[in-house]
C-alpha cells in the first residue's frame, strides 16, 4: 500500500504502485525514491512512517519523518523546526554507533521538511512489559549494561538525549541487541562553561522531554547529562512495576517518586535505582560511567545470583512469546554485555545545583487490608504466580484500580465486564470464555493462551494486543479495534470480525477464512475485505 503523506489528504491509502493519491493528487514518491505504507507514529512536532527506498536495489525499509507539528502556531512551528533540524545534525554525527539509527537522508520540498533514517525492526521495551508483564531484576540489570555505554558515547560527543523512554529504546530483531531512538528531544552544544558551573546548569530555549520521565531541571530547561542517567532510572521502575510514572505517587515533601512499595530489589541494586532517581543533582549520579560503575562493583553472589528473581509465570509468559521479540530472563545463547570505565576525553560532568531535598525512608508501608474477592497485595495474584482463582467483575476491577496487572490462569468466565478498563493486563492462560467485555479497554493486553471462547469483545479496544495461541472460536469482535494485534496462531473459527480494524495485526489468510468477515472489516493490508482477503 501507498500512503499520502499530505497532512490535509482526507483518503491516504492507495493501491501499491500509485504515482500520485487518487484523493488529493499528491505525489507518492517522495523525491522520486522513497515510499511510504504507513504511519509508524505521531509525536508533538513530527510523524513518522515505514516507507520503502525504491532508488536501492531491494528496495530496503526505512524511516520517514515529517516535520507537522500539533499545532500551528507561529512559535510552535519555529521550535519544532529547530528540534527538527537538531536532529537532523546529531543524528549524521553519532550515527556510527551499531546501536543507534543512522541518518540516511535530509531535505526541505515547498517548506516541508523531511529526515529519512535507518528502519529498526523490533519491540520497544514498553512493548514487551504490555506484551508479557514487568521484568525482573537480572533483567533490569541488562537492560542497564546495554543502555549505559550508549548513553556514554552521547554523552561524550557533547549530547543530551532528553527523551529516555521504554518506548525509545527496541529490541532489534536480527540480534536481540538494544537500540536508542527517537532523537527529536535532543539537546547538543552543552554549555561547558556553565555545566561546570556550580550555580548554573545548562538553559535552553523551551522545555522538552516526557512528563514523569523527564527529571525537574529539564522541565526547567536546564538539562544535564545526568538528567538522562534519571530519565533511565525512571524507565527501570516502569520495566519492575509495569507502571508508568503517572500512575504513581509522588512525596509532596521531597518531590521523589513513591516506587519502593512496589518493587523487590535486592539491597545494593535498590541503592542504585535510588540514586538514579535523586532529585536534587547534588545527590545523582553525575554520569552514566558513574552507574555503570556502580552496577560493576556490585557483581558479587547477591549481585549476579542471589537477587530476588521474578514470578514464575512471568518467565513462563515470555517463554512463550519469545517469537514476538520478548526473550527469556536467562538467555544462554546470548552472553552479558560488559561496561570497561575509561578515562573520557571529554566527560562534560555536571555540577549540582545548590538544590537539596531530604530523603524518604525506604521502608515499606505496611500491607494493605484484603479488598472484594478475597484479594491481597501479598498473595499469589499480586506476585504474579499463576493462579487458578476464581475472581468476580468486582474483585477483578478492584485489583486492577489497585495496581494488579498479572492475572495468569484465573477463572474469569461467564464475568459481565462491560466498558471496563483493563489495558495491560496480562490474562496469560486465563478463562474468560463467555464473558462480557463489550467496548472494554484492553489495548496492549496479554492474552495469549487464554480462552476467550464465546467472549462478547464488540467495539473492544484491543489495539496491540497479545493474542497468540488464544481460542477465539465463536467470539463476538464486531466492530473492535484489533490494529497491530498479534493474533498469530489464534483460533479464529467462527469469530465474527464484521466492522472489526485489524489494521497491521499479525495473522494468516487460513486463520481469516474460518472467520465471519465482510466489507466493513478492515483487513491487515489496510483493504476492505472482500470475502476471503
Amino acid at each position: 500500500m501507498s500512503y499520502c503523506l499530505n497532512p490535509n489528504c482526507n483518503n491516504p491509502n492507495n493501491i501499491p504502485d500509485a504515482v500520485s493519491c487518487q484523493a488529493c493528487g499528491w505525489p507518492l514518491l517522495l523525491r522520486d525514491r522513497y515510499r511510504s505504507s504507513r504511519i509508524l507514529g505521531r509525536g508533538g512536532f513530527a510523524t513518522t512512517f515505514l516507507a520503502v527506498d525504491e532508488g536501492l536495489p531491494g528496495h530496503p525499509t526505512c524511516v520517514i519523518k515529517q516535520l507537522r507539528p500539533v499545532l500551528n502556531a507561529a512559535h510552535i512551528l519555529e521550535m519544532s523546526r529547530e528540534l527538527f533540524q537538531r536532529e537532523a545534525a546529531t543524528l549524521g554525527k553519532i550515527g556510527n554507533h551499531p546501536q543507534l539509527p543512522r541518518l540516511l537522508d535530509y531535505f526541505e520540498i515547498e517548506q516541508d521538511f523531511y529526515l529519512i533514517q535507518e528502519y529498526v525492526s523490533g519491540s520497544t521495551l514498553q512493548q514487551e512489559v504490555r506484551r508479557s508483564g514487568q521484568f525482573d531484576e537480572p533483567m533490569v540489570k541488562e537492560v542497564l549494561r546495554e543502555v549505559l555505554p550508549i548513553l556514554t558515547y552521547l554523552h561524550d560527543q557533547q549530547v543530551i538525549h532528553r527523551d529516555i523512554k521504554p518506548a525509545n529504546i527496541i529490541r532489534r530483531s536480527i540480534d536481540k541487541k538494544l537500540v536508542l531512538i527517537d532523537f527529536g528531544a535532543v539537546k547538543d552544544q552543552v554549555n561547558q562553561a556553565a555545566a561546570n558551573n556550580p550555580e548554573n546548569t545548562t538553559l535552553t530555549s523551551f522545555a522538552v522531554g516526557t512528563p514523569g520521565f523527564a527529571p525537574p531541571e529539564q522541565m526547567a530547561m536546564r538539562p544535564v547529562y545526568a538528567s538522562d542517567v534519571y530519565s533511565l532510572g525512571i524507565t527501570c521502575i516502569y520495566l519492575l512495576t509495569g507502571k508508568s510514572p503517572k500512575d504513581l505517587n509522588y512525596s509532596q515533601a521531597t518531590g521523589e517518586l513513591n516506587w519502593r512499595e512496589h518493587v523487590r530489589l535486592s539491597p545494593r541494586f535498590q541503592r542504585i535505582i535510588e540514586k538514579m532517581l535523586e532529585v536534587s543533582l547534588r545527590d545523582r549520579y553525575q554520569s552514566a560511567r558513574e552507574v555503570a560503575q556502580a552496577l560493576a562493583d556490585s557483581q558479587d553472589p547477591s549481585f549476579s545470583g542471589g537477587s530476588i528473581s521474578a514470578p514464575p509465570s512471568n518467565s513462563a509468559v515470555r517463554s512463550s512469546i519469545g517469537q514476538a521479540g520478548a526473550r527469556p530472563a536467562q538467555a544462554p545463547n546470548r552472553p552479558s554485555s560488559s561496561f570497561t570505565p575509561r578515562t573520557p576525553s571529554r566527560m562534560g560532568a555536571q555540577d549540582p545545583t545548590s538544590e537539596s531535598f531530604s530523603k524518604i525512608s525506604a521502608r515499606r508501608p505496611p500491607a494493605r487490608p484484603k479488598g472484594a474477592g478475597g484479594l491481597n497485595p501479598s498473595d499469589s495474584l499480586a506476585s504474579g504466580r499463576k493462579s487458578s482463582l476464581k475472581l468476580t467483575a468486582q474483585s477483578l476491577q478492584q485489583s486492577f484500580a489497585q495496581g494488579k496487572r498479572d492475572f495468569s490462569g484465573c477463572d474469569l468466565s461467564n464475568l459481565s465486564l462491560p466498558r471496563c478498563q483493563l489495558s495491560g493486563a496480562i490474562f496469560h492462560e486465563a478463562q474468560l470464555q463467555n464473558s462480557d467485555l463489550r467496548g472494554a479497554d484492553l489495548n496492549g493486553a496479554n492474552l495469549g493462551k487464554a480462552s476467550l471462547v464465546g467472549v462478547n469483545l464488540r467495539n473492544a479496544k484491543l489495539q496491540e494486543a497479545y493474542l497468540s495461541f488464544s481460542d477465539l472460536e465463536g467470539a463476538d469482535l464486531r466492530g473492535a479495534d484489533l490494529s497491530n494485534a498479534y493474533l498469530s496462531n489464534a483460533n479464529l473459527r467462527g469469530t465474527n470480525l464484521c466492522g472489526a480494524n485489524l489494521m497491521g495485526a499479525t495473522l494468516t489468510e487460513s486463520q481469516l477464512s474460518l472467520a465471519h468477515l465482510n466489507w466493513t472489516t478492515i483487513l491487515p493490508n489496510g483493504r476492505r475485505a472482500k470475502g476471503l482477503w
